[in-house]
């Protein structure tokens, strides 16, 4: 089973506040859609739909960890 790795499944309590820097916070809308579309590039490899080395795969978590990090901050500093 895949995890999921999305922010409102990470974040499930932020829904609200998620939605508000989308909508009002160019930058956070920005790096959110840079997350998604890491996130997804991920799950495709999981999945097995697409192939690369493990190394690339360890370094796109990586990434997207950083992504994460800068997001909840975001997220969790108003």
């Amino acid at each position: 089973m895949i995890d999921k790795h999305d922010l409102h499944h990470e974040f499930p309590e932020y829904y609200d506040r998620i939605h508000e820097l989308k909508t009002n916070n160019s930058h956070f809308a920005r790096l959110f859609g840079e997350y998604h579309d890491l996130n997804r590039e991920i799950l495709r490899i999981e999945e097995g739909v697409e192939n690369t080395t493990d190394e690339y795969l360890e370094e796109l978590k990586k990434k997207r960890l950083l992504y994460k990090d800068k997001l909840y901050g975001m997220i969790a500093n108003p």
